[in-house]
This record gives structure tokens, C-alpha cells and sequence, in this order.
């Protein structure tokens, strides 16, 4: 039966001109039908270990704990009740690709780029084979379901990245072999620190720290950026930060996930940054999903201001070497009172010797001027932001970004989690802010329809070839 319905958000789609892409639709996977393909990756044995694999990624074990065990352990809280449940037709709209290629006009939505659920916690999973079997296995389960849907719809492909081996091995596998056209990338990788493990192998669940490939990891991540750019696929980064650092509550969800796609997402931003890769991959696009703009705009005010005042011409301000000692020590003769005067000695002063690496927290990304600092954050980084976020209006406020550079903010929907609780209303949610005269209609254009366009055919300007959506993105472009 036809399952599409008048809503708000088709009507309001009838009067745009232009049309409607959703970066960050999600699927709910069916586990049996990821396990079967799993035995054709791994054999039958695989499964179970997946599932255990699976249960400890996602805490499953907190329901067994008594609160006295979740306290020993420090067993935060996973996530529960994450996709739509009364609203029956919205849970069975994400776990079937045709009815959600079906009800997006409903949406209000032309085209859609579509994420995992299970996925999430795949590239997680510490053991090797397992890992690389899993993703394998996710990867090609999207592609078979999502065939013949290809002119509304396309699936995101799960990519490990514990080193940059198999993260290349399986964006040739599903990109080049399968012929999907995004990737999902794991930017955040727990590590163990040796010096813990040294001693015991065990206590690496706990004591770990957080590679985010772009700034001090053990490996060299430019030959995966490289090979992104060889396929003409953006990075689009999807990670949980749930669990690390103050992420940890054992008794409340919302706690643990309240603002953690930002952390991971400024975390990667940061890392790529200050690690030079927008630098040396100038034409490489980046997403950071689900997070929102208002962390992303923070982002650049935060930096602005550090690098005007720790360049690496201004940071010799704060060079101990530059102090005046006889003129602190007159001063504290002066005013030092009964405490001080007196008390300060010449070589109290510190003179902490130079680092062999220097003091230019900048010098990889090799800024010159505002320009260059600039373009090593905005041109290359594109923000996810659901329809529901009033922060995403900051994007295109020009009054406070400096350089008065818009980011580029996209149309996000996360529908089929919780975070929706009406598919129909997406659209007409993410309108509200034109309604309310914070964003114009020319920066809502870009925020649903230019910047998605920019992030996806900016790498590969066949992207759309084929879509439905593809003279409008032609008319664009040209």
C-alpha cells in the first residue's frame, strides 16, 4: 500500500526552488540479515564472535550488573530505546530501504545520503579479523539493499581505521569494488597506553588513549587522505565519543550522550588543523556529522584568537626569556608588602628551555596571514546539523564569524533515531528558522541544498549523475 501522505514539509518543498539533500539519514539494521553476510565474509564461527565483540562495544553488560557492580566497574550507561517505537510506520521506514525511498517526498526531502546504526560500533571492535570481517559484511549488506534505489538514495560505507592498511583496503573494496560513493570513517581510535599494558595486557579497556589520525597518532593517515582524494570521496566522520573522558555516567544515557558527536567532531577538526592535513589536502572535503555548527563556529572564534596571540612572532611575548628582571625586582621591592618584598630571587624567574619541536603550535599548518588561517578551517569542513537545532542560523551569521566566511552548515535529519519523532515534519522543522526571519531564504538554500552539494560533487562532480536531482545540481555547478 502507499504509505506517502500530504505533510507540512511537502508543501513547503512545492514553493523552494531548488531541492531538498539530506546528508545524515540513518538505517536500522536487522542483526540476522548483517550475520548472514557475515558468514559469507567470516564462516559461521564468526557470528558469535561478533556478538560478543558487539555486546562489549555497546556496554549490553550494564543490564546485567547489579548498581553495585556498575559502580565497581565504572560501567557507563549505553545508549537504549535509540529508534522510533509507537510511531510503527517511522521504525519500519528506517529498517526498509524502498518504503524510506517511498516516503521521502513526505520528508520534504529530494535525496539522501544514509548512515548506520549497528555500524557505529563496528570499527570499534578491538580484534583485527573481526573488525575488518564485520565492516566487510555491513558494507556489503547496504549495497545489495540499497540497489535500485539509487536515484533517491545512497548507503554510507562503514571504514575501520585502526591503521591506515585497512582503511584503504576497505575503501577500495567499497568504493571501487561496490560502488559506494560515501565513506563513514571511525576518525576516533582507542588506543592503549604501553606503559599500563607493559605490565598488564588487560587493563588496556581501560587505561587508553584517543587517536584522532591527524595530530600525534602512531601512524601516517595521508595516505588514506590521499586515497580519498584518488576516489573522489569526502572524509565524512561519524564517531562516538560516549564512554571517554567525562562521557561516563553509569546511570544516565543523556548525560553520556548530550553533545558527544560535537566533542568527536572538534576533536578531528582540531587534529586535521593543527596536524596540517587541510594544509596538505587542500581539496579534500571533511564532514563532521550529527554534531552540529555552534561547536564548529566556536571552533574558529577559539582559534582566531589563539593564533593572533600565539603565532609564531606574537608566542615570544611569553618567552621568560623576554623578562625584565631588574625592573621585576624593583617592582616587587616596591609593592611586595610584608609577603613579597624581597622574597623574589633573579633566578626565580623562569627560563624554561625551548623544546626541541619548537614553540609554534601553527607551524604545520603554515599560516601567513588571516587568509591562510582562514583557509585551513572553512573551506575544507562541513557541519551536520539536524533540523531541529536553533544554533544552526550561526553558520551563515556573518556578524560574528570572523573574516565574515559562512561555514558550511548542511541539512542533517538523523531520521530513524530517536532525535525525530515525526519523518513527515522534517522538513518543515528545519524551515522554522526562515519563519522566524533568523535565517534568509538564499542561506537555507545553501544549508539544504548548496553546501550537500558542494561537500558531495566538490570531490566527484558525477556524484548526482543518474539521481534525481541531477539537472538541478548540473545547473548549479555550472
Amino acid at each position: 500500500m502507499n504509505q506517502i501522505s500530504q505533510s507540512r514539509s511537502s508543501e513547503i518543498r512545492k514553493n523552494l526552488t531548488h531541492p531538498v539533500i539530506d546528508t545524515d539519514g540513518h538505517m536500522v539494521e536487522v542483526f540476522s540479515v548483517m550475520f548472514d553476510y557475515l558468514k559469507q565474509v567470516g564462516g559461521p564461527d564468526m557470528t558469535e564472535q561478533a556478538w560478543a565483540s558487539f555486546r562489549r562495544q555497546n556496554s549490553i553488560g550494564w543490564y546485567e550488573m547489579s548498581p553495585k557492580q556498575r559502580r565497581h566497574h565504572n560501567q557507563l550507561r549505553p545508549a537504549f530505546w535509540a529508534a522510533p517505537a509507537e510511531n510503527t510506520l517511522d521504525r519500519a521506514t528506517a529498517m526498509l530501504p524502498k518504503l524510506m525511498h517511498e516516503r521521502l517526498p513526505e520528508m520534504g526531502i529530494d535525496y539522501s545520503v544514509v548512515y548506520p546504526t549497528i555500524g557505529f560500533l563496528l570499527p570499534d571492535i578491538p580484534d583485527t579479523d573481526i573488525r575488518a570481517a564485520v565492516c566487510r559484511a555491513h558494507n556489503m549488506m547496504m549495497a545489495d539493499m540499497f540497489r535500485g534505489l539509487e536515484d533517491r538514495l545512497t548507503p554510507a560505507a562503514v571504514i575501520p581505521c585502526h591503521t591506515p592498511e585497512e582503511a584503504i583496503a576497505e575503501l577500495d573494496f567499497a568504493i571501487a569494488d561496490l560502488g559506494l560513493k560515501v565513506p563513514m570513517f571511525a576518525n576516533l581510535v582507542k588506543r592503549p597506553v604501553e606503559a599500563v599494558t607493559d605490565h598488564d595486557a588487560e587493563l588496556g579497556r581501560y587505561a587508553f588513549w584517543v587517536d584522532t589520525l591527524a595530530l600525534d597518532s602512531i601512524y601516517d593517515y595521508d595516505p588514506v587522505w590521499q586515497r580519498c582524494m584518488d576516489l573522489k570521496v569526502p572524509v565524512t566522520a561519524h564517531a562516538i565519543s560516549q564512554g571517554i573522558g567525562l562521557r561516563r555516567s553509569i546511570s544516565n544515557y543523556m548525560y553520556n550522550q548530550t553533545g558527544h558527536f560535537a566533542e568527536a567532531g572538534q576533536a578531528f577538526a582540531k587534529a586535521l588543523f593543527f596536524g596540517g592535513v587541510t594544509r596538505r589536502f587542500p581539496d579534500l572535503n571533511f564532514a563532521f556529522l550529527e554534531g552540529g555548527v555552534g561547536w564548529g563556529a566556536s571552533l574558529v572564534c577559539d582559534l582566531k584568537e589563539r593564533w593572533g596571540k600565539r603565532n609564531a612572532g606574537m608566542v615570544q611575548q611569553f618567552n621568560p626569556e623576554n623578562i625584565d628582571s631588574e625592573l621585576m625586582l624593583a617592582l616587587f621591592d616596591q609593592y611586595g608588602g610584608e609577603v613579597l618584598k624581597g622574597k623574589l630571587q633573579p633566578d626565580g624567574l623562569s627560563r624554561a628551555p625551548v623544546e626541541s619541536q619548537g614553540v609554534d603550535d601553527f607551524a604545520a599548518a603554515e599560516i601567513n596571514s588571516f587568509d591562510d588561517f582562514l583557509d585551513r578551517l572553512i573551506p575544507n569542513f562541513f557541519y551536520g546539523c539536524e533540523a531541529d537545532d536553533r544554533m544552526n542560523a550561526i553558520a551563515f551569521d556573518t556578524r560574528i564569524l570572523p573574516g565574515g566566511r559562512k561555514l558550511r552548515a548542511m541539512f542533517s535529519s538523523d531520521f530513524g533515531h530517536w532525535d525525530v519523532t515525526e519523518m513527515k515534519d522534517l522538513l518543515a522543522e528545519a524551515y522554522k528558522l526562515v519563519e522566524m526571519e533568523v535565517l534568509s531564504e538564499e542561506d537555507f538554500s545553501a544549508f539544504v541544498f548548496g553546501n550537500p552539494v558542494r561537500l558531495l560533487a566538490g570531490m566527484n562532480p558525477e556524484f548526482f549523475v543518474g539521481t534525481a536531482i541531477e539537472s538541478d545540481v548540473a545547473e548549479m555547478l555550472a
